[in-house]
């Protein structure tokens, strides 16, 4: 038995395949999961849990048999469904968990991210993410009617891939100083996140010794993810680490 980490999957009815790569992962992962961690924008956009698309109904049936079987699932917001909810996390099997969460992973801290949060340099999102992280603009947001929310989640993704298009690489990448910064506040040596898109492991020098960082890939490219075994530790597995 082992533990199961995924980040940035993007769902989306117009890319049907990651879904059905999911699927097939939760159908047979690498070893048996004893548990499942969702680091954030599992979702291309989620503009509410009164709002649920229905091409996800195979997700919740996936989810809930895992859950069968014994496996703890957990959820992470990410910048894209950040408004996801109880209601809806109920209907997947996990349980939410906060954006900096340091876990027990086999007799080893670990500290789980998103990730966006790490990506300091990029002042422009930092503010994006200050506005919609805060519970008084969700409050208001989920308060409009579903077409004004779609409208408002296609304009959020367009403003967002226009700004990225004048950004230099090493802007939206994690700030080393931050990494270094977040993994001693939380006294931990290992840190796991998505969001950057950017899959690989590296050392990081700590105040008392190396860390290390592993960066979850996204699905654009086929299935991404890292399978810890208790005994043989981590496996992380993208198409661009082949």
């Amino acid at each position: 038995m082992g533990t199961l980490f995924v980040s940035d999957l993007h769902l989306d009815p117009a890319r049907p395949h990651t879904l059905a790569q999911f699927l097939e992962l939760l159908a047979a992962p690498p070893d048996p999961v004893e548990r499942l961690y969702i680091l954030g924008d599992l979702f291309e956009a989620w503009i509410g849990d009164d709002a649920v698309p229905e091409h996800l109904a195979p997700l919740e049936a996936a989810l809930a048999r895992l859950a069968d079987a014994g496996a703890r699932i957990f959820f992470q917001h990410g910048n894209r469904d950040f408004l996801l909810g109880p209601d809806y996390a109920r209907r997947l099997h996990t349980e939410l968990l906060p954006e900096a969460a340091v876990i027990d992973l086999y007799g080893r801290p670990a500290l789980l991210m998103h990730g966006d949060a790490l990506c300091i340099d990029d002042d422009e999102y930092q503010r994006f993410r200050a506005l919609v992280r805060d519970p008084a603009w969700q409050a208001r947001v989920l308060a409009l009617p579903v077409p004004e929310r779609l409208a408002l989640a296609a304009e959020l993704r367009e403003t967002s891939r226009a700004a990225n298009q004048t950004k230099t690489e090493d802007i939206m990448d994690v700030n080393p100083g931050e990494v270094r910064r977040v993994m001693e506040e939380h006294g931990v040596d290992l840190l796991i996140h998505g969001h950057t898109h950017r899959p690989g492991r590296h050392r990081i020098p700590l105040a008392r010794g190396v860390g290390e960082r592993i960066v979850l890939g996204d699905w654009h490219h086929g299935p991404s993810h890292l399978y810890w075994h208790p005994d043989n530790g981590p496996r992380l597995q993208d198409p661009r680490l082949a």
